[in-house]
Parts: structure tokens; sequence; C-alpha cells
């Protein structure tokens, strides 16, 4: 067990500040973030030049290191040495918080694994800006961020997450939105209802409202520009299906097509349904079914 007092000082060794930035509006930096920023020895960012532009806003002329995913191996150390000689680092991403789809959770965990304390500030999400404004169910929810960029990986998530019947939040670029929509179009049926977020907190700030098939034809009709944050209804008979996995375990493979059958569905159309449940060839549970 560890215990962390955040506010009791330790003369021999500085604190990791954790201090979300804006999502578009520089409005919305904190007084407390811009203190912090201002006092700590070091400022670990993302992307140093894209910071600058924050840091120059609200003058702050402190000292800058780069923190990316492609060079946190060796800075980490780097970073643990200057915390434990004493200096004070505040971690920033390039917007909203650290470590949520940004680097800093390997970082927040070399800290608590050295018993250097880890400070978060609050401030700016992506993710529950969009979700408060969706009109979808805001909790309980489910944060997923980024899906996999290889389709049939992003397949596989997508039958996972089937299973939540909470609110599910995504991320995604622009140039992959649609590609995303109809895999989840694909898992989730036509008629769920999601919400497109784009140019959160900024002039152009825009929610479109719809199910799957509308938000689909949506990216096709219009330019698909700016991150988005997708915003998903849950599976409102995950709960269902869940009791059907269970009641199908204990049958045979002829039991499980017969099952279906007698639910209303025709013999094809059962022992397809049966083949995705085993992720197997629809042939070789038609083989199964029909003795063959």
């Amino acid at each position: 067990m560890q215990e962390q007092h955040s506010f009791t000082a330790n003369q021999n060794q500085g604190s990791l500040y954790l201090v979300p930035t804006p999502i578009g509006n520089l409005e919305d930096m904190t007084f407390r973030a811009i203190k912090t920023l201002k006092e700590v020895d070091l400022i670990a960012a993302e992307n140093p030049s894209h910071t600058q532009q924050l840091l120059n806003h609200f003058e702050i002329d402190t000292k800058k290191i780069s923190f990316r995913e492609d060079n946190k191996d060796y800075r980490i150390d780097e970073i643990i040495n200057n915390l434990q000689s004493g200096l004070n680092v505040a971690q920033v991403s390039d917007a909203g918080m650290p470590s949520i789809s940004d680097p800093g959770q390997e970082l927040v965990k070399a800290c608590v694994e050295q018993h250097i304390n880890v400070i978060p500030l609050p401030g700016a999400n992506a993710g529950l800006t969009a979700l408060i404004a969706s009109g979808l169910m805001p909790q309980p929810f489910y944060f997923f961020g980024f899906l996999n960029r290889k389709n049939s990986e992003q397949i596989t998530e997508l039958e996972e997450l089937n299973k939540h019947t909470e609110t599910l939040i995504f991320y995604e670029a622009p140039h992959r939105l649609n590609k995303t929509l109809k895999n989840m179009q694909k898992v989730f049926g036509e008629n769920r209802q999601a919400v497109l977020c784009r140019e959160l907190t900024k002039k152009f700030e825009e929610f479109d409202r719809g199910s799957l098939s509308e938000l689909i034809q949506w990216t096709e009709d219009n330019q698909v520009r700016g991150e988005f944050v997708v915003i998903v209804d849950g599976n409102d008979k995950a709960n269902e299906q869940a009791e059907e996995d269970d009641q199908l375990a204990g049958l045979s493979i002829k039991e499980q097509v017969d099952y279906f059958i007698s639910d209303g569905m025709k013999t094809n159309a059962s022992i397809k349904e049966v083949a995705k449940l085993h992720q197997v060839k629809k042939q070789e549970i038609y083989n199964i079914y029909h003795e063959i």
C-alpha cells in the first residue's frame, strides 16, 4: 500500500503536475493551470512548438522539453531524475487531459513507483465536454478513445463493445470517420443513435445527431474536417444477449441452430448466426447441422 499526501512538502524532491490545456478555446485555461505552469521548473510538452503558442498567450517563460510517444523511453528517466533532484515538473499534452489518448500514463506510473507526488489539475476534456451536450444518457458511460486502425481488429473491438449498455465515447480522425461509422453500423446496427461532435469550444462547434446510417450519409454529403468525438448509445439489449449466450452455452451445435429456428429464423439464417457465434465458417455449421 502507498499513501500520497499531495501538498505535504518534501524538501528532497519535486512533484509532477498534470496540467490540462484547452481543447480549442484559450479562455478555458484555468487560473490554477496558468499559475502552475509559471511556477514549475520545467514543462514536459507533447509538442513544445504547439505549447509555445499557449505559453506566449499567457506570458509564461518556463523552460520546456519534449515528451511524446517516440521519446518517452529515455525522457521518463530524465524527468524522474529532475524530480528526484528537487525540481517541479508540469506535463501537458497538445490539448485536453494528459494520459487520455495522449502520452503520460507511463510517466505517472514511474513517478508512483519512485514515491514522487503526482498532482492532477482539473480542466478541459473533449470526451466529457461532448457527452454532456450529446443528448444521450450521460451516465453510466464507457470511454474508449481511438479504435484500432486495422479493419479486422476494429471490428473485433466493436463486437466486444457491443456488450455494453453504457453510452460509448470514441475519438476519431476526419479521414477515418466514414469507415469507422460503417463498421459501427455493421456491428451495432443502422438504427443505433449516435452524435458526431467537432470543433468543440471553438467558433464552428458542431453537433450532428442521428442514427448511424444517417450519420454515414452526413459524412458522404459534407466535407469532413476537424477531430471528432463520437458518442454512441449503449446496447439496451446487451443483457438479453448475455442471457441468450448463457442459454446457448449448454446446447450442442444442432440444438443451437434449432434454438434460432424456434425463435422465427429460417434455417440458413440460423446456421449463419451460430457460425458467427463460434467465429467459424457457415459451411462448417451447415455440415454439422445436416450431418454431412
